[in-house]
């Protein structure tokens, strides 16, 4: 799925929101390890995208750093494992919204 960079921005925002949650909300060390690494892919991705130019912001997004390129496969692996979680259920569904749009936002173009 294509989008806008400041679609990808807002959405990315979003999804760094609510792992935020997920990881204060998290008992489990590998759990927060895994949430963090996520987070610092997109923290980085986000800095690289502010570096843009507003009036570039309705262009395609395409992954900037390597590890936004990367991450699909752990965003699809979290997605498999929420239920396995014991975090709020408004983090959980709000997970189980963001991480498929992110997963196909990231998806490379056709």
């Amino acid at each position: 799925m294509q989008m806008t960079i400041a679609e990808a921005i807002h959405r990315f925002e979003e999804l760094l929101s609510t792992l935020d949650h997920a990881y204060w909300e998290s008992a489990n060390i590998e759990r927060k390890d895994a949430l963090f690494d996520v987070i610092s892919i997109f923290a980085l991705e986000l800095r690289e995208l502010a570096k843009l130019s507003v009036e570039d912001h309705y262009l395609t997004y395409e992954p900037i750093s390597t590890g936004a390129r990367n991450v699909q496969l752990k965003l699809q692996n979290m997605h498999k494992q929420l239920d396995a979680w014991s975090i709020r259920s408004t983090t959980i569904n709000n997970l189980r919204l963001q991480l498929p749009q992110v997963t196909n936002a990231l998806a490379p173009s056709t």
